[in-house]
């Protein structure tokens, strides 16, 4: 009985992941309507999971539904960007002195493990951008605070839907890695006030190219 009830749940949860990754890859551009009867179609399902699916989109920021018009990919403003920028900025450079003050050295290994990686992918774009959503989540779980993972996981969704295309702009892989750098140099000072001023510096420098 218990596999039954989960089966309709594991459906659209995996829809709702197709989706958000055809967001994220602009093949359903900001703004754009989203086709329910074509898209159901183009995944052999009933609309029903689709709608499910919507929903988990929408709560995520990702989708916005319209009375009688159906659901869009949302358009992100420059006001939600920039408010957006602002929280993780808030919120990651707390995380940042955190791990500074009381991450193990086993930890701290880590991360300069995953930063080395991070270097190494300065030529590939989409390695790049994977590994360092891995840096930032990883330091994240070293602070440990579920609520605040909870709400820049949230937030990095919605950042995702300008967040890519910042990466393209002509230097900006290069300086999102010296600012790394600094990150992770102050981290490994145990230097919390420095961490934390480093993060902040990076989701400015973030917001003016994603801008």
């Amino acid at each position: 009985m218990s596999a039954l009830s989960l089966a309709p749940r594991a459906l659209y949860e995996e829809v709702a992941e197709l989706m958000r990754q055809r967001i994220y890859r602009r093949e359903l551009e900001p703004g754009s309507w989203i086709d329910e009867l074509k898209i159901a179609e183009e995944y052999g399902i009933s609309r029903t999971p689709l709608r499910e699916a919507l929903k988990v989109l929408a709560a995520e920021g990702l989708v916005t539904m319209k009375v009688r018009r159906g659901a869009y990919v949302t358009e992100v403003s420059e006001k939600d960007l920039n408010n957006v920028y602002h929280l993780l900025s808030l919120l990651e450079s707390d995380a940042a002195g955190v791990v500074a003050r009381t991450a193990t050295e086993a930890e701290l290994k880590e991360l300069q493990e995953l930063h080395d990686e991070l270097e190494a992918a300065a030529q590939d774009r989409d390695r790049f951008f994977a590994l360092n959503e891995r840096f930032h989540m990883r330091l994240l779980e070293i602070a440990d605070n579920r609520w605040r993972d909870q709400m820049v996981a949230d937030l990095r969704k919605v950042m995702k839907l300008n967040r890519q295309n910042s990466l393209l702009k002509s230097g900006r892989i290069d300086e999102s890695l010296a600012e790394h750098r600094a990150i992770l140099g102050a981290l490994l000072s145990r230097d919390a006030a420095s961490a934390a001023q480093r993060m902040q510096e990076h989701f400015r420098n973030g917001l003016e190219a994603a801008a």
